[in-house]
């Protein structure tokens, strides 16, 4: 049995795809990448947590959060420092570069979802984060994995 495809401004996948990619395009050219973004976030609202803890809190497995640590220490916008009551693992610490990039950070998020939201009611927003959200519940963390 054959179905039609969906009508195109119901091609839901497609049309969350392409937001994301803009999304994070524009956010990249203002500075920090949507990843490093949310690691200063982070780090902003408790400094010094696990790099474990920090793949939590970001969505993200340890290979990928020990990238994005390593090449934002590289950048000079955190610190990398080992556990002292577990030498193997890490903790994440801001640098002044780094508070700096988060100020700047915040500045762009909220100007970003600024324009994100124009044009659409309270009520219209409340829809649009409880959609997400239970996007996010519906395809939990580990179904990829």
């Amino acid at each position: 049995m054959r179905t039609n495809p969906p009508p195109p401004d119901r091609r839901l996948i497609y049309l969350l795809n392409v937001a994301q990619r803009r999304v994070q395009r524009s956010a990249r050219r203002r500075g920090a990448t949507p990843a490093q973004s949310g690691l200063l976030f982070v780090l902003g609202k408790q400094d010094g947590l696990s790099m474990g803890e920090v793949g939590v809190a970001l969505d993200l497995g340890l290979p990928g959060i020990s990238g994005l640590a390593e090449r934002m220490a590289e950048a000079g916008l955190i610190d990398k420092r080992a556990d002292p009551a577990d030498g193997r693992a890490s903790r994440l610490w801001l640098t002044g570069a780094g508070r700096k990039a988060l100020a700047q950070a915040r500045a762009n998020a909220a100007d970003i979802n600024s324009r994100l939201m124009d044009g659409f009611t309270e009520a219209e927003i409340d829809i649009v984060a409880r959609w997400l959200k239970a996007v996010q519940a519906k395809f939990p963390k580990g179904d990829d994995e």
